[in-house]
């Protein structure tokens, strides 16, 4: 292995990718039409919810005569979805359904999904796909570190890299000190996981005295919550390895919607030939020009067992022109229009603390943030972890610092707590880092 691990060679072969990865422009719009065609008809005939709501928009699947029409098509939202709970929106009858996954439910009843045999072979491709976009190659030793069970993560990369060639480690979420042991037994060279959750295991390390740097990791592959550069860098420098993003939700098929291409990372390219992007203002649901910030929304173009058409995601970003691969890409998601906190008349994201703590060496990049309403006013209180060695008055010193920088970069007013490491509770999968105690009346 060279002295940095993420020397290594990551280019890839063409011949290794699929051709309509590096096709025209044309021929990829030509594609997506005949399938976008084929799936409007596929979820109006079959899904009596689309049915419904074309009819109620006085649009029918043969109105599509370009791409841009499917602007004249109604939203699907996650709310929906639950109307349909379980199993209304399945396109197909249950005996050709193989495989059902859910959300969690945290908050209000879960959206449920279902898979066809071919919906699988397509998921284990475009997870295989995101993979070796990622640098895996086969023989590589994927660590799914991903939950398993209704979850979509761990399955979906796990097929993905059985399809890829790589060995898959179906770890799960979860016992922390034993995921070290494996990484270091087992010799992986990849591992798929939160990025939140990543951290955790970072601090584990740590606790057992080894040196991540060391680690038989290379690359690593990070997706189910927005993260940021910052993340990424500070994840890179201390393993020695490549933070790669994946972006996916079960909603859609899980994760392997788009990846990052390890030579550029410069955003997930989409994979357009299964999967339409579009980009929308989040008030109007007006179509927004390639370049311009808003909500992603997605139309299933290949999906039997449960399509989506026009998806609102919540997921804020860009598409961006392709450049590792001829399809679009993702700017990096780092905020969901529902993870928005409004504090005082303030639009605040989380990954805006999170760059200011990620930029205080003594701060580690463990933190919650916690709403209330005093005296008909909201409050935000952040609590953040220092560094381990850091004394009473240099956590004093941190409060006001980050306070500092919260209110003059961000424009609100925030209490800071900076607490001993370990006081923060460490997620095993998705941080949670949001505690609104606000009345909702």
């Amino acid at each position: 292995m060279p002295a940095s691990k993420r020397a290594a060679n990551r280019t890839p072969r063409r011949e290794e990718l699929n051709p309509i990865e590096i096709a025209s422009r044309d021929e990829i719009m030509a594609l997506q039409l005949r399938r976008m065609k084929w799936s409007l008809k596929h979820a109006y005939e079959n899904v009596a919810h689309y049915r419904k709501s074309f009819d109620a928009a006085g649009v029918h699947p043969v109105d599509l005569k370009r791409l841009s029409d499917l602007a004249k098509f109604p939203f699907t939202t996650k709310n929906d979805l639950r109307a349909n709970y379980p199993y209304e929106m399945f396109a197909v009858p249950m005996d050709r359904i193989v495989r059902i996954h859910a959300s969690s439910g945290t908050t209000g009843k879960p959206t449920v999904v279902g898979y066809t045999k071919r919906d699988i072979q397509t998921w284990a491709d475009v997870c295989a796909r995101s993979i070796y976009a990622s640098g895996g190659r086969r023989g590589m030793r994927v660590h799914v570190a991903f939950g398993y069970g209704l979850f979509t993560g761990g399955l979906g990369v796990h097929y993905g890299a059985e399809k890829l060639g790589c060995p898959a480690i179906p770890v799960s979420g979860g016992m922390t000190e034993r995921q070290i042991k494996l990484i270091v037994d087992f010799e992986p060279e990849i591992i798929a996981v939160t990025p939140s959750y990543m951290l955790a295991i970072l601090d584990e390390f740590r606790t057992q005295g080894v040196d991540p740097a060391k680690s038989s990791l290379q690359i690593g592959i990070f997706g189910a919550e927005p993260w940021t550069n910052a993340m990424r860098a500070e994840i890179e420098e201390t393993f020695d390895m490549h933070a790669v993003d994946i972006y996916g939700l079960s909603e859609v098929i899980g994760p392997g919607v788009a990846s990052e291409c390890v030579e550029t990372k410069d955003g997930p390219t989409v994979w357009e030939d299964h999967f339409y992007p579009e980009i929308v203002d989040p008030a109007t649901g007006a179509v927004l020009p390639d370049g311009e910030a808003g909500e992603l929304v997605f139309t299933s173009l290949t999906k039997e067992g449960m399509p989506v058409v026009r998806y609102r995601t919540r997921d804020l970003t860009r598409l961006l022109p392709g450049t590792a691969r001829s399809m679009r890409r993702l700017e990096k998601i780092t905020g969901r229009s529902d993870d928005m906190m409004i504090v005082r008349g303030v639009n605040v994201f989380p990954t805006q603390i999170e760059e200011l703590i990620l930029k205080d060496q003594r701060l580690a990049p463990h933190f919650v943030i916690e709403l209330r309403r005093e005296d008909r006013l909201d409050t935000m209180t952040v609590r953040v972890e220092a560094r381990p060695g850091a004394d009473e008055a240099s956590r004093a010193a941190c409060d006001r610092d980050l306070a500092h920088h919260i209110k003059s970069l961000i424009g609100v007013t925030a209490t800071v707590e900076t607490v001993p490491p370990g006081a923060i509770e460490r997620s095993l999968g998705k941080a949670k880092r949001i505690v609104d105690l606000r009345p909702t009346d």
